[in-house]
């Protein structure tokens, strides 16, 4: 039996946030119960497609009844070979091997309206790395109030004062 704790959730007031600012297409990085149903629900009530994406076949397996339709969940065996590079409104990313979400949250600086990464805090940047791909990205904002922290990133929209999480 898998346990949960509230912490595998602390990305969810940003993806709630920046999924009411969009409306266009949704990337989901590495499933979870938390990202893959709320993202469902969203997606389908707003008529957008979502694809999830997810490595270990055992995270898809109790998500596999959300696949259909406008919501596509696939396993795959490499991150290279997946077609993410088109336009999406957001991307979420939260995804293994660690040191694998930088290198796609990078490849979708200029596809994606909003990256999302989750667990961005300073002291785990040693292992996610996400300060080596910040200069890719014109805007940023760090969500703190929870932990993990995440951040959002965007080449295509400013977090001005009123942005607010």
């Amino acid at each position: 039996m898998t346990r949960y704790f509230g912490s595998y959730s602390s990305h969810m007031p940003v993806l709630l946030k920046i999924m009411s600012l969009t409306s266009g297409p949704v990337l989901e990085m590495g499933v979870g119960v938390c990202s893959t149903i709320i993202l469902h629900y969203l997606c389908m009530g707003a008529g957008r497609q979502l694809i999830s994406y997810e490595n270990n076949e055992k995270y898809t397996r109790g998500l596999m009844q959300f696949h259909g339709g406008f919501h596509e969940i696939k396993v795959v065996d490499n991150w290279d070979a997946i077609d993410i590079l088109k336009p999406w409104s957001v991307a979420f990313i939260d995804h293994a091997p660690m040191e694998r979400r930088k290198v796609d949250a990078g490849r979708l600086a200029n596809y994606a309206e909003y990256v999302i990464c989750h667990d961005s805090e300073p002291k785990h940047d040693r292992y996610y790395k996400y300060s080596e791909i910040y200069p890719l990205f014109k805007y940023r904002y760090n969500y703190e109030k929870l932990f993990p922290h995440t951040v959002v990133l965007s080449n295509f929209h400013c977090f001005g004062a009123s942005f607010e999480i």
